[in-house]
């Protein structure tokens, strides 16, 4: 393949219908905004390698839905591109492999990751549980990694939690979720594949519930305690979320599934979480929608920045409904009210419903789980964060997968309509030298580099205005920028402007690796009377976190570069408008790594 620079629309997989959904009520139109959002190795902050990878449950289907999953490796030195020609692998190097490992991302040390297991806060403790390969960098033998964290970024990593030992997991150990009952039990629910690859629902609970690091896990003798019902593929079954208590004094659990291509969640009744009832109607159903796995189901509140017990409902309370569509690989959203008595949700906007408007994050991101941090009465969402090279590669570097930086998650009061993403306050612990660079002047087609070293690992906080007179003068001559229709970034007269990560100094890499996804994402989020334009941006190494305004709107990108790294990684704003000059300022901090370490046999970290 030869290397080219290519800049395509910002969002090549929405239609202009997908694009004007994002409208509030006293909203500016401002349509190109997705330029706050761009993340690439060379023009455009929101230009993400990304392409697919093999599915969660390990299976590859070549009739590929969407662009997203174009992607895929065929052997050691064959991938296929987007449009399906062959081509060959890059030829990495050593420096440039080990350059991509993360420093303050959640990885395993070595070998394959996906989806976030049954998250929780004990005795001190942060958990965290993962569906893991120990023997390889590739999917397969899916077992359950665990680690603990006293800040959610510096972690120790324990012995392996679960393995698939049994008839009703000898395929996988797989997705689940733990529930915290009110005398401090833990329980934690998961699905188990079998040897003819039938989904069950098994129970696992500590074997010491005193012990801090719950090294020890205890699989229930009566397993599996759900089983598809009449009516349901036995591969259609998968993913229990955290229990919430109803108003009768049972609890109940969502698990997804699919009827025809009609996604759906079923909801089970427990007293004791050993025997389950089906419940005769459905939490909710989209039609199309296809399989929905690692449902999430959470209440929201209204007037306090506070997280909510899962089990709470009432005034002032509204539940999200979060479904991972298995045929896109993709999280949607949506915000709804939750009927405790005939156990139905339903969204505040049915043209807005799971799969058909918001997504949780609008770049790489899939399975995500929340969960309530009873020690600082916060929600917070983890979530799988993919490869898009190869996977040869991983073999050849070792690893694969990465974990988004736990995020808090509470309802945009200022919307009325979204939820709000921020990286959880821990990570600022990281943060280093500083850099400020205020008010920085940028006329149309200006790129001007920022002076702070590498820029590697990075915290970056930035505002943009522009130039108002000449933004009344497009507006009132209809014109704006839209990233699907100004060919990303071409010159509009709006845009796109922002900040340039991962790029090398001359500008002259959007990687030059032949073998990795070179797709790329945009959105339009909502931008209120009296808000500047905002974002920051967490850069590690071979992911960035892209957070507009406040977070309302979220990206994750994959980059793999082949110039810019180490101290060739630098730092650019640029504004690629024609018809307004932007006003930036934008504050960077250097990053420390995060502690990432086999967990001391002495205990003296207790």
């Amino acid at each position: 393949m030869d290397t080219k620079i290519i800049v395509p629309p910002c969002s090549p997989l929405l239609d202009k219908a997908e694009t004007e959904k994002a409208s509030v009520v006293h909203q500016r139109s401002i349509k190109g905004l997705c330029s706050l959002l761009l993340v690439s190795t060379l023009l455009v902050l929101l230009f993400v390698q990304q392409g697919p990878r093999i599915t969660r449950n390990g299976e590859n289907d070549l009739n590929l839905k969407s662009l997203e999953q174009a992607w895929r490796w065929v052997s050691k030195e064959i991938t296929l591109d987007v449009s399906g020609e062959r081509v060959k692998a890059y030829p990495w190097t050593n420096d440039m492999l080990s350059w991509q490992r993360t420093s303050y991302h959640f990885q395993p040390q070595k070998n394959w990751m996906n989806d976030p297991n049954g998250p929780l806060f004990h005795m001190g403790w942060y958990h965290f549980f993962y569906q893991y390969n120990p023997n390889s960098a590739v999917w397969g033998n899916i077992t359950w990694g665990h680690a603990v964290s006293k800040d959610l970024i510096n972690w120790f990593h324990l012995p392996i939690a679960m393995v698939p030992d049994n008839w009703y997991d000898i395929a996988g150990v797989w997705t689940g979720s733990a529930t915290i009952l009110p005398d401090g039990q833990i329980i934690m629910l998961y699905t188990g594949k079998t040897a003819n690859l039938t989904e069950v629902q098994n129970l696992a609970y500590p074997a010491n519930l005193s012990d801090p690091l719950l090294l020890e896990w205890v699989k229930h003798p009566g397993n599996p305690v759900m089983v598809p019902p009449p009516g349901i593929g036995f591969k259609d079954f998968r993913d229990p979320t955290t229990a919430w208590l109803g108003p009768d004094g049972m609890w109940r659990i969502t698990i997804g599934s699919k009827i025809n291509n009609n996604g759906l969640s079923l909801v089970y009744k427990t007293a004791n979480f050993t025997e389950f009832e089906l419940s005769d109607e459905l939490l909710h159903e989209v039609p199309g929608s296809g399989m929905w796995e690692c449902i999430d189901f959470y209440p929201v509140s209204l007037a306090s920045t506070d997280g909510l017990d899962t089990s709470a409902n009432g005034a002032g309370v509204k539940h999200v409904l979060k479904a991972s569509l298995d045929q896109y690989m993709q999280d949607y959203y949506a915000i709804g009210t939750y009927d405790p008595m005939s156990d139905k949700w339903t969204p505040d906007d049915p043209k807005a419903d799971v799969g058909l408007g918001l997504r949780v994050d609008d770049g790489q991101f899939y399975a995500s789980k929340t969960f309530y941090d009873q020690n600082k009465k916060r929600r917070i969402i983890w979530a799988w964060v993919g490869e898009s090279d190869s996977e040869s590669t991983d073999v050849l570097k070792g690893w694969a997968s990465l974990q988004a930086i736990p995020r808090t998650i509470v309802f945009d009061k200022e919307t009325g309509t979204n939820i709000l993403q921020w990286p959880v306050e821990e990570v600022e612990s990281l943060r280093s030298v500083s850099y400020d660079f205020d008010k920085l002047k940028l006329g149309p087609g200006s790129v001007l580099p920022l002076n702070i070293g590498s820029a590697t690992q990075l915290d970056i906080v930035a505002t943009f205005e522009i130039d108002e007179e000449a933004l009344q003068s497009t507006v009132e001559a209809n014109e704006d920028y839209n990233c699907s229709s100004s060919g990303g970034a071409s010159r509009g007269v709006l845009g796109p402007f922002g900040i340039l990560v991962l790029a090398d100094e001359p500008l002259s890499e959007s990687s030059t690796a032949s073998d990795v996804g070179k797709l790329i994402y945009g959105s339009d989020v909502p931008v209120l009377n009296g808000e500047k334009l905002s974002m920051r941006l967490l850069v590690d190494h071979s992911i960035v976190e892209s957070f507009a305004q406040g977070g309302r709107k979220v990206i994750t990108s994959r980059v793999y570069p082949t110039k810019a790294i180490n101290g060739g990684a630098k730092l650019f704003v640029f504004n690629n408008a024609t018809g307004v000059s932007v006003t930036a300022s934008v504050k960077a901090w250097q990053m420390i790594s995060a502690n990432s370490v086999p967990f001391p046999q002495n205990g003296d970290h207790l």
